[in-house]
C-alpha cells in the first residue's frame, strides 16, 4: 500500500474528537450474569461461528475494565465509544457495571460515548415486531436516566444495514434468518427505534445525539447500463435506505410502500434532528448486474437471486478479512454525501474505521490507519464538516461469525490467558494523538 506514514499527519482542527470503539458483546464476557441475547442463541448452534467459539468470556472486559481504561488513558484518546448491552441492563445489577465503567472513564479523562444498540438484541425480542422499537425507547430512557449526568454524547444504533442484511436477509449473523427482501420490516423497525430513542434521549436532557450508519461508495463494474442499474440498486439498499429516512425524512422512491405501518407518521419520528451523523467506513463496493451464480463478498455468501453481484476490486491490497484497502474511498464517500444531502447532513463523525491483520508488529495496520486519516483530512479540506474519528477497535475481540480468527485491535488479546499486549499500531496512534495536541 502506498503510504506517507513517514511524514507527520496533517493537523486537524482544535476540538476534533479522537477515539477508539468497541462493542459489549464482542468484549465484555460475563455472559452468565446477564440475560441471553440473540447472539448467544445463534452461537449455541454448531456451525454458525467459523471457529466454533462464543462470546461467553470474550475479552472479559466486564471484570478487567479498569485495565482496559488504563490502556485508553495510555493511548491518549479523547473519547471511548463502547456499547451498552440491553440484555445486561435487563439483568439484576447490570446497569451498575456501566455506572462503574463511566466513572472510571471520567476519572481517567476519557469521554464516554455509549452506543445503545450494537446487535445484541435480548433473546425474547424480534426486530420484525414493531413493539421492539417501543421497548427499545423504554430501555434507552432507563440508561439515560442513570448515566446522563456524566455522558454527553450518545449513539442510538450501530449499523442497522448490516444487522438487517446479515442477520435477517442472509442469515449469516444472529438471529440467523434468511428472508432476503422480506427482511425490510426489520430495517424499518430499527430506524423507528432510532427515532424513538432520540426522543427519549432529548427528554432526558441529552444535547449531543447521533447514529452510527455504515456506508461506502458504490462503483459500477463497467459503463454498461445493466451494471449501472445494479450499482444504483445496491447503493439504495446499503446507503440510501438507511441515510435518507434519518436525514431527509423519506425513503428512496419505491421503498416506502414496502414498509409496514403508517410510514409517513413513522418517518416524522425517524427524522428527528441529530447533532451529528456517524459513518462507519471500511471499503467501497464494485457492483455488476447479476451473474446468475452465488458470489462471495468479504467472507459472506451472496445468493444468485439477488439483483446485483458484488465483484472484486482488482489491483488493491486486501486485509486478512479480504476487504480491499481504498482510503480515498472515504474522501469520495464524505464529499459525495455532502453533495447529495447538502445542509441536511449534520456534522460527521467517523465512528468506525479499521482493519484485520495478524501480529503485534502490525505495520500493515499502521499504513492503513495513516492513509485513512489522511483521506479524512482531505475531505475536511474539501469542505466536509468532520468532527471526529474513532478507530475500530481498541482490542482484538469476538468478531461475530468469524469468532476470534479476525483481529482488528490496537491491543492484542491472548485468548488463552486474556493478557493484553499493545501492538505497534497502539504506539503509533498514541504518537499521532500527541502530535495533534
Amino acid at each position: 500500500m502506498a503510504t506517507d506514514a513517514g511524514k507527520a499527519i496533517p493537523r486537524f482542527p482544535a476540538g476534533f474528537l479522537w477515539g477508539v470503539s468497541t462493542s459489549a458483546h464482542q468484549i465484555e464476557g460475563a455472559a452468565d450474569i446477564r440475560e441471553p441475547s440473540v447472539w448467544d442463541v445463534f452461537t449455541a448452534t454448531p456451525g454458525r461461528v467459523k471457529d466454533g467459539s462464543t462470546a461467553a468470556v470474550a475479552c472479559d472486559h466486564y471484570h478487567r475494565y479498569r485495565e482496559d481504561v488504563a490502556l485508553l488513558a495510555g493511548l491518549g484518546v479523547d473519547a471511548y465509544r463502547f456499547s451498552v448491552s440491553w440484555p445486561r441492563v435487563n439483568s439484576p445489577g447490570g446497569l451498575d457495571f456501566y455506572d462503574r465503567l463511566v466513572d472510571e472513564l471520567c476519572a481517567a479523562g476519557v469521554r464516554p460515548v455509549p452506543t445503545l444498540f450494537h446487535w445484541d438484541l435480548p433473546a425474547g425480542l424480534d426486530w420484525l415486531e414493531r413493539d421492539t422499537a417501543a421497548r427499545f425507547a423504554e430501555y434507552v430512557s432507563t440508561v439515560a436516566g442513570r448515566l446522563g449526568d456524566r455522558v454527553g454524547k450518545w449513539i442510538t444504533l450501530n449499523e442497522p444495514a448490516e444487522h438487517t442484511l446479515l442477520g435477517h436477509a442472509l442469515g449469516v449473523h444472529a438471529p440467523g434468518r434468511r428472508l432476503l427482501f422480506d427482511a425490510l420490516p426489520a430495517a424499518h423497525h430499527q430506524l423507528l427505534a432510532h427515532g424513538l430513542a432520540v426522543g427519549a434521549l432529548r427528554a432526558a436532557g441529552a444535547a449531543d445525539v447521533g447514529i452510527a450508519n455504515s456506508h461506502g461508495p458504490t462503483w459500477p463494474a463497467s459503463g454498461d447500463p445493466a451494471d449501472q442499474e445494479a450499482a444504483g440498486f445496491y447503493d439504495l439498499l446499503l446507503n440510501r435506505l438507511f441515510a435518507e429516512p434519518v436525514l431527509l425524512g423519506a425513503y428512496p422512491e419505491g421503498v416506502g410502500e414496502l414498509m409496514p405501518g403508517d410510514v409517513a407518521s413513522d418517518l416524522s419520528v425517524i427524522s428527528a434532528p441529530l447533532d451529528w451523523y456517524g459513518v462507519n467506513y471500511y471499503a467501497p463496493s464494485r457492483v455488476s448486474a447479476p451473474q446468475g451464480t452465488a458470489t462471495e463478498f468479504g467472507g459472506v455468501g451472496l445468493p444468485a437471486e439477488l439483483p446485483f453481484s458484488v465483484r472484486p476490486i482488482e489491483g488493491r491490497p486486501v486485509t486478512d478479512f479480504g476487504w480491499p484497502v481504498v482510503p480515498e474511498g472515504l474522501t469520495e464517500l464524505l464529499t459525495g454525501f455532502r453533495d447529495r444531502y447538502g445542509d441536511r447532513l449534520p456534522p460527521v463523525v467517523i465512528t468506525e474505521n479499521g482493519c484485520s491483520y495478524e501480529g503485534v508488529d502490525d505495520q500493515e495496520r499502521i499504513a492503513y490507519l495513516d492513509a485513512h486519516i489522511r483521506a479524512l483530512h482531505t475531505a475536511l479540506e474539501a469542505g466536509v464538516d468532520v468532527r471526529g474519528y474513532f478507530v475500530w477497535s481498541l482490542m482484538d475481540n469476538f468478531e461475530w461469525a468469524e469468532g476470534y480468527a479476525r483481529r482488528f485491535g490496537l491491543v492484542h488479546v491472548d485468548q488463552a490467558t486474556l493478557e493484553r499486549t499493545p501492538k505497534a499500531s497502539y504506539r503509533w496512534f498514541r504518537d499521532v494523538l500527541r502530535a495533534q495536541r
